[in-house]
């Protein structure tokens, strides 16, 4: 597996320097607070549907909302990135991420929540993707891995604790539908402090050790060109991320409520362990990768969990526990290693870049699979009366799992053949 991947020594790396964990720290509390916002309209769906009259194509379009501005700004803002450093972009964005919030807690009328869920996703693309790159300049390559697993890891806490809100904030949600979005917004505030912190952490960043070697940082359209293991590890994180996210963030809780019968508390306990699962196994999957390697082959596996997991919850009685346990490995393990597997691949002065490459296609397959999955369900006239309208829905996502699925493999193809970056290689 010699080639393209004995290149990666010529691109420099970074010291270990103690402040590192430091940074970890506050990027994962920045990150954590970005996915509990992220999620908050999945746990009121039912709330708004009941209490507001919404559509499952409103609810759809509040959760594609967060996604458009990707679309037009993540390319531009990966570019940024390489530019002024990765710490500018993460405060910035971060202000951002609170205004929309408070606006989508403002909520009234559906255009002012949708126009809030539209400025919260500058920060929901942005954040994510200056947070990665950070990473990779606080972290050597020898431990990104398992850095990148510590940082989702808590970024998952997020999710699990707004997934698990209806139960712990229970009173806030007997209130209606307002008072869950107002603490996803004081939620957000903490993450605007945590962003701060990292800024001013900058000036004690390591330096990149510099190679010899290194190449010249392309100019232009230059900057968008990539090998082929790059544009299979994409395919992968646009697919694999246009089943999940459309699918827990929207549909699972209120698909549990009406197709499996369970009040809003189960179903958001279901739903939540997918992320509880997650929390735990995403560090040891990046540890893992960090010292055996067989990255590509680990997303393999990862990948295949995803088809099979909407087979078991749309076709068997099987407990909602076990659907939840196969996604929560899946979840666990795709991230924590595609993630620093694509800081391999792509060169590092192009990695601003293509992060937002990543993001603004991702960004399209995610609200677009959220509308099209909400179009889907209204066809079929899905809901507590009609839960078999929710089978179209799960067909869709299944789709896309295969796709996802067929891209892994190609990249896995790849990375056993001369071109391969050492995805297969350890780090150690």
């Amino acid at each position: 597996m010699a080639g393209v991947g004995d290149q990666r020594a010529g691109q420099g790396d970074v010291p270990p320097v103690r402040l590192r964990w430091l940074a970890l720290i506050v990027a994962a509390l920045a990150i954590f607070a970005t996915y509990y916002e992220s999620d908050v309209i999945g746990e009121i769906a039912d709330l708004l549907i009941r209490q507001r009259g919404f559509t499952q194509t409103q609810i759809g379009s509040l959760n594609a909302a967060i996604y458009w501005p990707n679309v037009v700004l993540a390319v531009i803002g990966g570019v940024m990135i390489d530019r002024y450093g990765a710490a500018r972009i993460v405060l910035w964005s971060a202000g951002i991420g609170v205004a929309g919030a408070a606006l989508t807690a403002v909520g009234t009328p559906y255009t002012v929540m949708w126009l809030g869920r539209l400025i919260f996703g500058v920060t929901e693309g942005a954040l994510f993707m200056a947070l990665i790159a950070g990473l990779a300049q606080w972290f050597p390559r020898s431990g990104i891995a398992l850095a990148t697993g510590l940082f989702l890891s808590l970024a998952r806490v997020g999710s699990f604790l707004c997934n698990t809100s209806s139960t712990w904030a229970k009173s806030l949600y007997d209130s209606g539908w307002q008072a869950p979005l107002w603490l996803g917004a004081a939620i957000m505030g903490m993450g605007f402090a945590a962003a701060l912190i990292y800024r001013l952490l900058e000036p004690f960043r390591p330096a990149t050790r510099a190679a010899a070697d290194a190449p010249e940082a392309p100019h232009g359209l230059a900057r968008l060109r990539f090998d082929a293991g790059f544009w299979y590890i994409l395919g992968l994180h646009v697919l694999y991320a246009s089943v999940f996210f459309p699918f827990r963030q929207t549909y699972a809780v209120v698909y549990l409520q009406h197709a499996k019968h369970l009040s809003l508390q189960a179903a958001g306990q279901v739903n939540s362990g997918v992320f509880a699962a997650a929390i735990f196994a995403t560090p040891l999957f990046g540890l893992l990768a960090d010292r055996f390697g067989y990255r590509a082959l680990m997303l393999v596996f990862g990948t295949l969990l995803l088809p099979i997991t909407l087979l078991v919850l749309g076709l068997t009685n099987l407990s909602p526990w076990v659907s939840t346990v196969l996604m929560g490995i899946s979840w666990g393990l795709v991230p924590a290693v595609i993630w620093p597997a694509t800081t391999i691949i792509v060169p590092r002065a192009q990695l601003g870049t293509a992060l937002g490459l990543i993001t603004l296609i991702q960004a399209l397959g995610i609200a677009g699979s959220n509308l099209i999955a909400g179009a889907l369900a209204d066809a079929a006239g899905a809901g507590p009366g009609h839960p078999a309208g929710y089978d179209a829905v799960l067909w869709w996502f299944g789709a896309i799992s295969v796709a996802a699925l067929v891209s892994v493999t190609l990249l896995w193809r790849y990375e056993t053949g001369p071109n391969g970056h050492g995805l297969e290689r350890s780090s150690c």
